[in-house]
């Protein structure tokens, strides 16, 4: 048996094993002194029951959603490395973020996740944890490596959400802060949010949009489900692949022609840019043809900010404010 092998068995997490839906369940807390050890938690977390005997403490986060999460609970120093970042994380963490090796552009292998040993796994996309990828999770808890998905990308049946909310966002935090040993950042950092949604105002120009995210000869696009639905609708926006019963799905153009949407959503990502499907939908003589394309009625989210997430708030009041931008033109 290797070192490194031998590192990651002496981790002290508790087993990981295949189980049922999403809940947080932990038992009653008690006193906190320094003879007390910390109480177990068990999270159901899309088929699969973790238990955290403690909080982890060396935090591997793949996708800029997870890293994101840690950062805004106050859990930056947890964070040993990071892989598949979509973007720049926001200004306030930027310093903080400068100091977190990227260990892969894209889904790490399991063999750079091992060598960095780590107690934990926090996975934006069930995806990320396969055989082909960081490592199956029943594989990972073996080695003594926890793992965790976020629930609104869970896939299973009878684990996919349905259509995605605020409230199910803020859920989502609370139960990250139950998992990382950040119950109280969390509360604190939902009722910020709170706070903040319900200050802005939506649009009620009546104005319909499409949420671009990739794709040439077939867009993929923001459905009726996920996050983008959430804040397009937040926002005062008809999205017009809201019809569409998922969270993302790839939508023809002769479709999106005739919706003719009135605001195009950019998705911005580092492998992804917005500038490159700008310049994509003005050089095609079809595109070139929709309202939006011909009086350049765009709007730029970060690929982050349109998965759920800590971001998802500020990206409403930052379409709202580019909505307002265009009107004034």
């Amino acid at each position: 048996m290797s070192r490194r092998t031998l590192a990651v068995l002496s981790l002290s997490l508790g087993a990981v094993a295949l189980s049922g839906c999403s809940a947080a369940t932990a038992p009653a807390s008690s006193p906190s002194t320094s003879s007390v050890a910390p109480t177990p938690v068990t999270i159901d977390n899309c088929g699969f029951e973790v238990t955290v005997e403690r909080p982890p403490e060396r935090i591997l986060t793949i996708k800029s959603t997870t890293t994101e999460m840690l950062l805004a609970l106050g859990l930056g120093d947890q964070i040993i490395g990071t892989a598949f970042p979509d973007g720049p994380v926001p200004e306030q963490w930027a310093a903080e973020a400068a100091d977190i090796p990227v260990i892969s552009d894209f889904a790490p292998a399991q063999e750079a996740v091992l060598d960095l040993e780590p107690d934990f796994i926090y996975a934006g996309w069930e995806s990320n944890l396969t055989s082909d990828t960081a490592g199956e999770r029943d594989a990972l808890a073996s080695l003594g490596v926890g793992s965790y998905v976020s629930p609104s990308a869970c896939k299973e049946p009878g684990y996919k959400p349905g259509k995605l909310t605020f409230d199910l966002v803020f859920d989502e935090i609370r139960e990250a802060g139950t998992v990382f040993g950040a119950e109280a950042a969390a509360d604190d950092l939902v009722a910020e949010q709170q706070q903040a949604l319900a200050a802005l105002s939506p649009s009620t120009a009546g104005l319909t949009a499409l949420w671009y995210s990739s794709g040439t000869d077939t867009p993929y696009v923001g459905a009726g489900i996920g996050a983008p639905q959430m804040m397009l609708e937040a926002a005062g926006l008809t999205n017009v692949a809201a019809n569409v019963a998922d969270t993302w799905a790839s939508l023809g153009w002769e479709s999106i022609i005739d919706a003719n949407p009135d605001v195009i959503v950019l998705v911005d990502a580092s492998w992804n840019t917005a500038a490159s499907k700008i310049e994509m939908l003005t050089a095609n003589p079809v595109t070139a043809q929709l309202s939006a394309v011909a009086e350049r009625r765009f709007i730029t989210v970060p690929f982050a900010a349109g998965e759920a997430g800590v971001r998802n708030v500020e990206a409403v009041r930052s379409i709202l404010d580019q909505l307002a931008a265009l009107d004034a033109r």
